[in-house]
């Protein structure tokens, strides 16, 4: 459709704004769609519902007062007579209308209804009877007025209305009696009543889900397809005898997704599978049992993991597991490897002397070469970018790739940002493992939460969590920061309890030196930030103590409580929170009420969106222009067995009715493969 400089109306300091918000082209901009619509129909108000908003006329019969508060802030009252009623209405930081608002006047006022107090707090107040705009999209625009925008935008379509071409097929359309392509943009735009902005987001978030869809599945069927030669024969008696070795039995979630696992390892078809569970859930122990059963296959395996602290906790558990297989090599491979012991791994790592690397981004680098690498482990697999997670499976050709994740991913979201995947959970925790008891704490109770916690330092020599989200000061936030919150810590437990502080902006030698210090057990207490929600167990640690909780999305609160509880005894979780406001309190609860990651995580969608869920970037989960994974899941279960369906037939392959979606498919996959490599 061409650049958006040759919509009329658009100059270089208009293009450079639109250029901020991601519109550089004629159809960034026509797909720009409102993120919401202001209703100005004018409604009876006998009909009106309380709390919520209306559009009203009436006739000003008394004479606007004003009153002044905090800095430049006012509120302006007056009444009006509306269909017999006297209404009083409220307009905040609009004393600028005083001289205008004259007795007699006609008014149209947009604001919320108050039924029993019949009070419209206004959000627009107009002069005269205004009824030539019922329905006024608004859109996420930044400093251009909606005036231009709305210019530009019936420019755009009035000059390129015929350059829109429709990709569903017909018979879809058809099925689902769906708008043309040209229509849904035109009542997005330009609506004229609620049924045609129905009947465009119906189309439109349709259209969007049913593509992406049909991308996941076809990367699915390439994966499924692909010839790999690549099933794994070993002695399965020689797994059932480590198994029965282990000092714990596997719950019937760890086995059902072991199950999961070898099937697909006895299979032609490359591995991509999905494991998640709770943190403490044992998803190692399952992908430890997957490796010993690669390695005895005759391969070489690779586990990576985000971070050093963990990878070297890794090492030397699954070298404690191995120990009785004598003939299994595991080397450990980090950044902070180097020189000749680096040259020494690197070399029998290609000479297939090394059975199982563990490590971090290290195993990604171009030197890094295995022999006949089988299986790819990645831990907290949302930590590493798209990039990164494309570039371990380059190491090895058609090798098993295996994610685990310790973010339980509600169903909706794992639909969608795993489509190409299979997906296996662990929802159960082991046996004697007991539920984190987590409470809120008022900021007035602080001095309560602090004895609590001398007494189980004194008496259960109980090692202690806590989490601020700052470092420093700031005067955008009130919360309390890392460095002010050790300092105060440190004065309070002076000669009772030794105080560590740790946070990100440390270099990686002292953080690992203050974790390492905590896991010996030489530091009763750790002030961090979050850079310890992946970390170390330490099965001491038994009370975790956040600040400014409310800060928090519900999902990390989760993972930072995961952090305690890794023993045989009771673990407590404190959550303390200064704010008042109701909505913040009641998202709290619910971290109080359950200990299901899963629950909480389906939690943490709704509130918060699936595009701050993990982060766009990292996940790959795309951005909609219109479509909303959780509010639109009826939409999105019907688009992915339709892509399923559609993706199956020899028609979408080679019919032309489809070729506007192949075309789509092809150029997003090598768009982002382009921009991944």
């Amino acid at each position: 459709m061409g650049t958006i400089d040759q919509v009329k109306g658009v100059g270089g300091k208009l293009e450079e704004k639109l250029s901020e918000i991601g519109i550089f082209s004629v159809r960034d901009l026509l797909e720009y769609y409102p993120n919401r619509y202001e209703s100005f129909e004018i409604v009876d108000l006998k009909r009106a519902i309380h709390d919520e908003k209306v559009t009203v006329v009436g006739e000003i019969i008394s004479a606007p007062s004003v009153s002044f508060y905090g800095k430049m802030k006012s509120r302006m009252q007056f009444s009006i007579q509306v269909q017999g009623e006297i209404v009083k209405v409220g307009v905040f930081n609009q004393q600028f209308l005083k001289p205008r608002l004259t007795m007699g006047a006609s008014v149209t006022v947009s604001g919320k209804w108050d039924l029993g107090r019949k009070t419209i707090t206004a959000s627009n107040v107009r002069f005269g009877i205004q009824n030539d705009r019922n329905i006024v999209p608004q859109y996420r625009i930044k400093d251009v007025s909606l005036k231009t925008f709305q210019k530009i935008l019936h420019e755009a379509f009035a000059m390129h209305t015929h350059l829109i071409n429709d990709d569903l097929p017909l018979h879809i359309q058809q099925k689902y009696r769906l708008i043309s392509s040209k229509d849904a943009i035109q009542f997005a735009h330009f609506p004229q009543n609620q049924e045609q902005i129905r009947q465009a987001s119906r189309r439109i978030k349709y259209e969007e889900l049913l593509k992406f869809q049909l991308k996941m599945q076809y990367l699915r069927q390439q994966i499924k397809n692909e010839r790999t030669g690549f099933a794994k024969k070993y002695v399965r008696a020689q797994v059932e005898n480590f198994i029965a070795s282990l000092p714990f039995s596997l719950t019937n979630g760890q086995n059902k997704a072991l199950l999961d696992i070898e099937q697909d390892l006895a299979s032609d078809s490359r591995m991509n599978r999905l494991l998640q569970g709770d943190v403490g859930s044992g998803k190692t122990i399952v992908a430890a049992i997957a490796i010993l059963e690669v390695v005895l296959a005759g391969y070489q395996t690779t586990l990576m993991v985000p971070t050093e602290i963990l990878a070297k906790q890794h090492f030397a558990s699954i070298s404690k597991m191995f120990a009785g297989f004598s003939h299994i090599k595991i080397a450990f491979l980090s950044s902070a490897v180097k020189g000749k012991k680096r040259k020494e791994i690197l070399d029998a790592l290609q000479t297939g002397e090394i059975d199982l690397l563990i490590g971090t981004h290290a195993l990604i680098q171009d030197d890094v070469a295995f022999k006949n690498l089988g299986l790819a482990v990645v831990d907290e697999q949302h930590r590493f970018g798209v990039a990164q997670r494309k570039r371990l499976r380059k190491k090895g050709e058609f090798i098993d790739i295996l994610m685990m994740s310790a973010t339980p991913i509600p169903r909706t979201l794992a639909i969608s940002a795993f489509g190409d995947m299979d997906v296996s959970n662990i929802r159960e925790m082991p046996m004697g493992r007991k539920s984190i008891q987590t409470h809120l704490v008022r900021e007035e109770k602080l001095a309560d939460a602090l004895h609590f916690i001398r007494e189980k330092i004194q008496n259960e020599n109980m090692q202690i969590y806590v989490i601020t989200p700052l470092i420093e000061e700031s005067e955008a936030l009130e919360a309390k920061n890392a460095t002010q919150i050790y300092e105060e810590w440190r004065q309070h437990f002076k000669s009772f309890a030794k105080v560590g502080l740790m946070h990100g902006r440390l270099p990686q030698e002292e953080k690992d030196s203050v974790m390492n210090e905590f896991a010996k057990g030489e530091l009763q207490i750790l002030i961090s930030t979050t850079v310890i929600e992946v970390g170390v167990n330490v099965p001491n640690a038994n009370l975790i103590f956040i600040y400014d909780a409310n800060r928090f999305g519900l999902s990390q609160l989760h993972q930072l409580r995961g952090r305690v509880g890794r023993g045989q005894k009771q673990a407590y979780c404190l959550l303390m929170s200064t704010s008042k406001s109701k909505d913040s309190l009641e998202r709290l609860n619910i971290m109080t009420q359950t200990t299901d990651g899963f629950k909480i995580s389906e939690a943490d969608l709704k509130l918060r969106g699936p595009g701050d869920f993990f982060g766009n970037k990292q996940s790959g989960i795309p951005t909609f222009k219109m479509a909303n994974l959780i509010e639109d899941y009826k939409i999105l279960d019907i688009a992915r067995v339709d892509a399923a369906q559609i993706i199956a037939t020899d028609e979408f392959h080679h019919n032309n009715e489809y070729l506007a979606l192949r075309d789509y498919i092809k150029k997003t996959i090598a768009n982002e493969q382009q921009q991944f490599d």
